[in-house]
C-alpha cells in the first residue's frame, strides 16, 4: 500500500492520469462496429484469371477424389439341388424310406425331416415349382400311409 491505497488503486489512479483528455469528450453514435473491418481481407474488385484457376484448384483438391461407383457384381447363378431333379414317386418314397411297419408317429417324424430339407421355401425361386411338386407328392405319400395305419 502506497499511501493508503492498494497497489492496484495506485496504478488506476496513474492511468487515469495518464489518459488523454480527448478520449473524454463523447463521440457521435454511427451505425459502424469499431474494428470489425480490420478482421476481415478486402475482396479484390476484379480477379486476375491464374488467381481464379489456383483457388478452383485448391478447391478441387480439398474436395478429394471419389471414385465412381462400380456396379456390384452380379450374384452367381443358383445351382439346384440334386434332389430337385427326383420327382418320380418311387424316387420319393425312396427319399422318405416309408417302410409298412412306420406307426403314426414314425410317419409324422418323416414328413416333418422331408420338409425341413426340401421345403420350397428353402430353394431359390427358379426352383420352387419343382420343390413344390415333390413336397405335394410326398405329403400325398405320407397321407395314404397314414391311412394305411388304422
Amino acid at each position: 500500500m502506497l499511501f493508503g491505497k492498494s497497489l492496484f488503486q495506485s496504478v488506476v489512479d496513474r492511468l487515469a492520469e495518464e489518459e488523454p483528455e480527448e478520449d473524454l469528450r463523447p463521440r457521435e453514435p454511427h451505425f459502424r462496429i469499431d474494428g470489425l473491418g480490420a478482421s476481415f481481407a478486402p475482396e479484390r474488385v476484379s480477379v486476375a484469371p491464374e488467381d481464379e484457376t489456383r483457388r478452383r484448384e485448391a478447391y478441387l483438391f480439398l474436395m478429394g477424389e471419389e471414385p465412381e461407383a462400380e456396379p456390384p457384381p452380379a450374384p452367381p447363378e443358383p445351382t439346384p439341388p440334386n434332389w430337385l431333379g427326383r420327382l418320380s414317386i418311387d424316387e420319393i418314397i425312396a427319399d422318405l424310406a416309408i417302410t409298412p411297419a412306420d406307426d403314426r408317429e414314425t410317419l409324422n417324424e418323416k414328413r416333418r425331416a422331408f420338409a425341413r430339407l426340401n421345403h420350397p421355401d428353402r430353394i431359390h425361386a427358379d426352383f420352387r415349382d419343382q420343390a413344390t411338386t415333390r413336397m405335394k407328392i410326398a405329403n400325398l405319400l405320407v397321407d395314404e400311409a397314414l391311412l394305411r395305419c388304422r
